[in-house]
């Protein structure tokens, strides 16, 4: 619901959201459509990201590759000469491929070469060029809100994750900080949205089963795994005037995982 002048108020802001046609991505762009920003999604899933855009009713899609920095800089550029600028950059994308070593596939010894470099190219290396994108361009208009989805995994070790989504997760913690410092003297907020378990289709393109489910809802301390639509709050909040005062913040939004010492 649009919020006319008030604090969480994104009514015609440019917003671009990476990772849009599904999950958090999707999420965010729903509460970013409800609130009447003019919204460009961006996926490498150009099926999916068709319907979601139609569905948001979109100004813009544009299927992307994160990882291929051209694109990213071509995604940036687009939307900076149609609109005049851009006011929000969510750097979402992101994917996962191996599993953590509570599985007996996964671990140190375990992983696969390509589905290690594929994952930091796309979660590590595809963050930091959106964010270089999106800096680009709020660096020469003197404001801009970047925010970059990161994990629980980035903050604490976690058996249920792999070597390549907690490595690149704790890199774009570690980078957004610092381009948070870097960036508040030109008027850019960068902050991080730290997920939690929750329910989407990263790991390999289908949800988690009733299994894997239960397990992550025992590390919960509000006893289940969160729905992407749990994410929304907080990503309006960092979008809105009602974050004016915060760069450099890591969010969990985690149903309290992080207050346990430890994830399984």
């Amino acid at each position: 619901m649009a919020d006319p002048g008030g604090l969480f108020d994104v009514r015609d802001l440019r917003v671009v959201i990476t990772g849009a046609a599904s999950g958090l991505g999707l999420a965010m762009a729903e509460a970013m459509a409800d609130g009447g920003a003019r919204l460009t999604v961006a996926d490498l899933d150009g099926e999916r990201l068709e319907g979601a855009a139609a569905r948001l009713n979109a100004v813009r899609s544009t299927v992307v590759d994160v990882a291929d920095r051209a694109q990213v800089d071509s995604l940036i550029d687009a939307v900076v000469a149609e609109d005049g600028g851009v006011d929000v950059v969510f750097a979402n994308a992101g994917i996962s491929l191996e599993p953590g070593f509570a599985d007996p596939r996964g671990g140190l010894t375990g992983f696969d070469d390509e589905d290690w470099r594929r994952v930091l190219a796309v979660d590590l290396e595809g963050v930091i060029w959106t964010m270089r994108a999106a800096a680009r361009a709020m660096r020469r208009q003197g404001s801009g809100r970047i925010v970059v989805t990161a994990s629980t995994a980035g903050l604490r070790t976690d058996p249920m994750v792999g070597y390549s989504y907690a490595t690149a997760k704790a890199g774009v913690i570690s980078a957004a900080r610092q381009a948070a410092l870097e960036l508040a003297p030109d008027g850019v907020h960068v902050n991080v949205i730290a997920p939690g378990p929750i329910r989407t289709r990263i790991g390999g393109g289908v949800p988690p089963t009733p299994e894997v489910e239960r397990m992550w809802a025992a590390t919960v301390p509000l006893g289940r795994m969160g729905e992407p639509e749990d994410i929304k709050g907080v990503a309006l909040l960092l979008a809105s005037p009602a974050s004016s005062w915060m760069t450099g913040a890591v969010i969990p939004v985690d149903g309290g995982a992080l207050t346990t010492s430890h994830a399984l």
